[in-house]
C-alpha cells in the first residue's frame, strides 16, 4: 500500500520557521520526484517545491525561493521542507505528492489545473500568525 504521511505542521508567528516531513512507503522512493503543494481556503492549489529523489534536482515556486529548502533522505524514504521567514500568506494545508516523472511533477507544480502526480498525502496544516 502506497502511503505519503506528512507531519510537522502547526501554528507559528510570522518570521518563524517550521520543518515539514513526508514519509513515503509502498513504492520505489529513489525512482520518484517528491513535491510539496499547498492550498489555502478559497485559493487554487499552488506548487511549492519539488525534488528528484534520483538526482537531487529541485524546483521552487518564486513565492518561496530563498525562504524554503527541500531535501531528501533516501535512506529514510523521507522528504523535508524547511520553511524559514514564514509569512501569513504561507498559511495553507501542505500536501506531499509523488510522481514517477520529474517532467510531469514540474508541470503539476506550475499549473494548478494540471492533475499529475501519482500519489498524494492527506496534508498538514500550517498557520502563520501576524
Amino acid at each position: 500500500e502506497v502511503q505519503l504521511v506528512e507531519s510537522g505542521g502547526g501554528l507559528v508567528q510570522a518570521g518563524g520557521s517550521l520543518r515539514l516531513s513526508c514519509a513515503a512507503s509502498g513504492f520505489t522512493f529513489d525512482d520518484y520526484a517528491i513535491g510539496w503543494f499547498r492550498q489555502a481556503p478559497g485559493k487554487e492549489r499552488e506548487g511549492v517545491s519539488l525534488i528528484s529523489s534520483s538526482d537531487g534536482s529541485t524546483y521552487y515556486a518564486d513565492s518561496v525561493k530563498g525562504r524554503f529548502t527541500i531535501s531528501s533522505d533516501n535512506a529514510k524514504n523521507t522528504v523535508y521542507l524547511q520553511m524559514n521567514s514564514l509569512k501569513p500568506e504561507d498559511t495553507a494545508v501542505y500536501y506531499c505528492a509523488a510522481d514517477a516523472s520529474l517532467t510531469r511533477g514540474i508541470a503539476t507544480m506550475r499549473d494548478p489545473h494540471y492533475y499529475g502526480m501519482d500519489y498524494w498525502g492527506n496534508g498538514t496544516l500550517v498557520t502563520v500568525s501576524s
